[in-house]
């Protein structure tokens, strides 16, 4: 039976299909018993982040450069490092105690992991916020855990000089001990608590990266026992003393209020406790139901009878969209590039096309859940946040609290590919709506609200749709003479608190990356932001999910047409200035043996590269169509990450983002709405990939010294474009459309 898991809540058929415990495995590291052992003597780093913020005030460093609120070392050696991220499938929990123990020279067998939380020593040292998004978690805090380890580890050495009366010169470290001369040697559990009184180093010295024994080193991650033996918690498992669970009736178009409401069947399902309106996200109003499961709370609020008024609000429609947008094509609009077009009309070869890129829902394999328990004056919620900080304020200011009355406690996340980094913190504050009103109720226990999967998959936060129109000229040896393009599609980020930053000239930059480069061409690029009643949010890779297919499906297209090999043809246009998107392109082909081993017959090589988040990522595949169907068979990647911190973390993000960006492919992947409702519900009419889709992988990394890149987004945009040029080259038709269309 798994842990954390209160099958009373469960189907009784269910609950006897789950009755047999299971022990709890040895070993592992519940946050109660690190809270626990933190009280003992040690260098208790992560229990205690005020201590940071103390020791800043000292010694002019920052608290995110403080090793109190990051490192925690018991007596027994073991090393827990505090993560400044939410862990949701990238690996972060693993690649960032990598880092640190590294300059500790910890010894890697004892180091653990633990979540951050609110406190101001996680933000991201770079952008200043709580933030895990953008593949940035180990490129902006690369620098930083390497301090940090360096700085406790300098600590470790000052309190062993200490207690051996020597001069700290003579000391050196090994594998979790200090050892000193004639041998004499201390662990780091001896030590800890000695150094926890030595004066935190503002400056350290670093090690060269040629004496790297952990860091770049295939590891296998902290979680992975956890996660494959079924035991791992997540967000959704958390139990709480005398918690009682709450799910909520939303309207069926976004925005939409209750024009009338039925719950006297409701209320009487056994283990119902309350039943009320709420407000819920863009104005709209919904009703919760709260009961002491999950599966009581859902036969009730199936038993609601509601009558909705969708009078006020717009009822997007996905026909009338694609038409609305076409007609925006034609229509002046700001510019992001504006190169002549005077060549257009006399260029000897033309393109014209149109590329359609449906809504996406993120459907990651945990649903939303937040678990919210109220106090006097404090509040603390439990749920899997990537901007701790951001729903930390916006609980605050739902409940009437300060920030500092707020404590978020980040858990581990089955996934969320951006939809747990919206700004309105929409699940979060409607947890907190709901815990709110359950006290009014005079119900004073926690409260867990939690989506089904159809929940989420109707709740909205969407990949915009997009429109992509190009009308490129070219001559007889594909140079570009003119490329007109315009872009349609919401704007992520308008109306959010990073639309200062993102939105220039009307035009929002996470539409737009990844257009035009690496490739110097003559383009003018007009972008269209038109505003609709759906919730639109960033989602894996971002812009370049379509921008990417467009770019890399035209140069092929190009080079086809002038009947160049398209790998040389991009050789050619990367010139000079673009060494790493050749250096991943080459190793991509040198390992799939393109244009040097035959193909099986009626198979095809696709090739695509594609820079994001400051990493370049190349595939070569191999594909073919059976039965009219799209099949994808090998996929050989050349990734260039710089440094490759874990070379198996890396692997495997590029496993899972490619099986990702191969969904997007697939016939019912897509999101589309009738009169303003959603049409999909589940897996059964949302397409993701299943394993007898998945193809085989051998993915390569491009050696290199220099600090770390992006890992978590890049291995996606290029899958789709590899994959359609493929099937272009087989059938000679070029594919414009996602999810594909063969007919």
């Amino acid at each position: 039976m798994l842990p954390n898991i209160d099958y009373s809540e469960m189907p009784r058929a269910l609950q006897h299909l789950l009755s047999r415990e299971q022990p709890k495995e040895a070993g592992t590291f519940s946050r109660r018993q690190f809270l626990k052992v933190s009280g003992a003597a040690g260098l208790a780093l992560g229990a205690f982040p005020h201590l940071a913020m103390g020791q800043a005030a000292s010694n002019a460093l920052k608290p995110t450069q403080q090793p109190s609120a990051f490192v925690h070392i018991a007596p027994n050696g073991e090393v827990t490092v505090a993560i400044n991220r939410l862990e949701f499938g990238q690996g972060v929990q693993t690649a960032l105690p990598m880092i640190l123990a590294e300059e500790l020279d910890a010894d890697w067998s004892l180091v653990r992991s633990k979540h951050g939380s609110n406190d101001p020593a996680y933000i991201d040292p770079q952008f200043g916020i709580h933030i895990t998004g953008g593949s940035n978690s180990v490129k902006n805090s690369f620098t930083q855990y390497r301090e940090l380890g360096a700085r406790a580890r300098a600590m470790l050495l000052s309190a062993a000089a200490a207690r051996w009366n020597v001069d700290v010169s003579t000391l050196r470290t090994q594998s979790g001990s200090v050892i000193g001369p004639g041998g004499r040697k201390l662990s780091y559990g001896q030590l800890a608590e000695a150094a926890m009184n030595v004066p935190v180093p503002e400056k350290v010295t670093l090690k060269n990266p040629k004496d790297f024994r952990i860091i770049g080193k295939p590891t296998t991650r902290l979680d992975a026992k956890a996660k494959s033996s079924g035991k791992q918690s997540f967000g959704i498992d958390v139990h709480l003393p005398g918690q009682l669970t709450a799910v909520v009736a939303r309207p069926p178009v976004f925005g939409a209020r209750l024009a009338s409401v039925d719950d006297s069947a409701a209320r009487a399902v056994k283990g119902v406790k309350a039943v009320f309106r709420i407000p819920v996200d863009r104005g709209g109003e919904g009703v919760a139901v709260i009961a002491d499961g999950y599966w009581p709370a859902k036969q009730a609020r199936d038993a609601l009878k509601l009558e909705w008024n969708t009078a006020a609000v717009e009822k997007v429609d996905s026909e009338k969209q694609l038409a609305q947008y076409r007609a925006l094509v034609a229509q002046p609009g700001p510019r992001k590039f504006d190169a002549d077009m005077a060549p257009l009309s006399n260029a000897p070869k033309q393109i014209d096309a149109e590329y359609i890129f449906p809504y996406l829902a993120h459907a990651a394999m945990e649903p939303l859940n937040c678990t919210v328990k109220l106090g006097d004056g404090r509040a603390e919620i439990w749920t899997g946040s990537q901007c701790p900080g951001l729903d930390g304020a916006a609980v605050a200011r739902v409940l009437g609290l300060k920030p500092e009355q707020v404590e978020v406690h980040v858990q581990m996340a089955g996934g969320g590919f951006g939809r747990r980094f919206a700004s309105s913190s929409d699940f979060v504050v409607e947890a907190c709506e709901i815990a709110k009103a359950a006290r009014s109720a005079g119900l004073n226990v926690p409260v867990r609200t939690l989506w089904s999967r159809e929940d989420d998959m109707h709740g909205g936060y969407y990949r915009p749709m997009h429109l992509h129109h190009a009308r490129i000229g070219f001559d007889e040896r594909g140079k570009v003479l003119a490329w007109d393009h315009v872009l349609v599609g919401q704007s992520i980020t308008a109306g959010s608190v990073f639309e200062q930053f993102q939105v220039k000239n009307g035009i929002d930059g996470t539409a737009t990356e990844g257009m035009r480069d690496p490739y110097d061409v003559p383009m003018r690029l007009t972008v269209h932001h038109p505003k609709l009643n759906v919730p639109v949010l960033w989602w894996r890779s971002v812009g370049s999910t379509h921008t990417a297919f467009v770019m890399e499906t035209l140069i092929d297209e190009i080079a086809r047409s002038t009947k160049q090999d398209p790998v040389a043809y991009r050789m050619q246009l990367f010139g000079d200035k673009n060494a790493r998107h050749r250096a991943a392109l080459q190793l991509a082909v040198d390992k799939s043996g393109y244009g040097k081993r035959k193909l099986a017959a009626g198979r095809a090589w696709g090739v695509a590269v594609h820079e994001s988040f400051s990493t370049v990522v190349a595939y070569v595949v191999e594909a073919s169509v059976q039965d009219g169907r799209p099949v994808l068979h090998h996929v050989t990647g050349g990734i260039h990450c710089n440094l490759a911190v874990n070379p198996r973390t890396i692997e495997a993000q590029a496993q899972g983002a490619a099986i990702m960006g191969m969904s997007m492919c697939l016939p019912g992947s897509a999101i589309t709405l009738k009169d303003g409702v959603v049409e999909q519900s589940n897996f059964g009419d949302f397409t993701v990939a299943r394993i007898t889709d998945v193809p085989t992988f051998a993915i390569h990394i491009v050696p290199s010294a220099e600090p770390p890149t992006g890992m978590g987004e890049p291995g996606l945009p290029p899958l789709a474009p590899a994959f359609a040029n493929a099937i272009a080259s087989l059938t000679g038709k070029p594919l414009r459309q996602l999810p594909f269309n063969l007919t």
